[in-house]
């Protein structure tokens, strides 16, 4: 017996998502914060997790971690917070919970791939609708896709990825109050954005606010987290496997949720280097930017593959996203300002 004769067929006509070898590379190709810890704050980390008792099954609940979440992330009062393996764990238990035979779930895309890849796992149907050839978003034509398709479940990246684009909130509340089903925004990378829809979890009963401390600077831990009313996360948590954030994640991000302005710091620095790179990459012939409000710039060239190839052969790694919805675009994490020239010497040298 084979795995072609008993794997669902749209499970084999899947790809696994890929992440590409980076040992020795100028690694620019993961959305990741940089900037290492401070030794200090290293240290008294190591000093923490040692003591943890590793023989023990972490709390499964986690109150103290997500009642600090919910006090430093500005949750409204009376909204529940749920704990992930990353937000790629909470986009799975959320699919899960709505994927009712037959129900849609709808999406502006080009968009983050773990989205329609859920919808394929869970037996939803996936419709991406909404987005320009800029990339910007047309709410009316979404909306009017909405009411074509009823979605059950709907995603929307704020800002999006892997375009970096933020959309105008009046429109992104359009889509809010004319969507029937829950709507999920997914501020993975608000710290940059500097916008948030965390305080309208009052005003819509179908909203959850979803984020994750990777693009913080603690994407080796996995925690995601989402906020929403508590009605919403009791569902929720029945799919949630009971022990999905490990004693070492808990412990590792009270420590550095409780000292939040060192990772601040750095993501104050790393806005200040996205305009730096923009303004170089903006400068290159033969380089189209998009906007970005994210810690990454989608660019287009005239070659992605060629200039992807040439870029690696000289060290640098970044995402080649060349597609029929993407042609020809390369994404690149804002790196340090070293890292930040490396590439855009590299970059000038592959377009030649």
């Amino acid at each position: 017996m084979t795995p072609e004769k008993l794997v669902r067929p749209e499970i084999l006509a899947l790809k696994a998502y890929h992440v590409a070898p980076a040992e020795g590379m100028v690694k620019l190709d993961a959305m990741e914060n940089p900037y290492p810890l401070p030794e200090k704050t290293r240290r008294e980390l190591a000093d923490v997790l040692a003591r943890l008792d590793l023989n023990r099954y972490p709390d499964p609940s986690a109150p103290k971690l997500r009642a600090l979440i919910a006090r430093k992330m500005g949750v409204p009062t009376g909204m529940e917070v749920m704990l992930g393996n990353g937000s790629d764990d909470l986009i799975q238990i959320v699919t899960l919970a709505l994927a009712k035979p037959g129900a849609v779930m709808m999406y502006p895309g080009p968009t983050f791939v773990m989205y329609a890849m859920n919808a394929t796992f869970f037996g939803l149907r996936a419709v991406a609708a909404g987005l320009r050839e800029d990339f910007s978003l047309d709410a009316q034509a979404f909306i009017r896709a909405v009411t074509e398709h009823n979605p059950a479940l709907v995603y929307i990246a704020y800002p999006n990825n892997p375009t970096g684009v933020l959309y105008p909130e009046a429109e992104v509340l359009k889509i809010i109050e004319a969507c029937p089903g829950l709507v999920v925004l997914d501020e993975a990378y608000h710290v940059f954005a500097q916008k948030t829809f965390m305080p309208q979890l009052e005003r819509f009963p179908n909203l959850v606010v979803m984020r994750t401390v990777s693009k913080l600077g603690l994407a080796g831990i996995r925690l995601g987290y989402l906020a929403a009313r508590p009605q919403w996360v009791e569902q929720f948590n029945k799919v949630r496997q009971v022990y999905n954030v490990n004693v070492l994640t808990q412990a590792a991000a009270t420590f550095m949720l409780e000292r939040l302005d060192v990772l601040e710091e750095q993501a104050a620095r790393i806005r200040v280097e996205r305009d730096v790179l923009g303004k170089a990459l903006r400068a290159l012939p033969g380089v189209t930017v998009f906007p970005s409000q994210a810690n990454f710039f989608l660019i287009r060239v005239r070659d992605a593959d060629r200039t992807f190839e040439a870029l690696k052969r000289q060290g640098v790694l970044v995402r080649n996203l060349n597609s029929s919805a993407l042609s020809n675009c390369l994404r690149v994490t804002v790196g340090t300002p070293e890292e930040n020239r490396i590439l855009v010497n590299a970059l000038r040298e592959a377009l030649q």
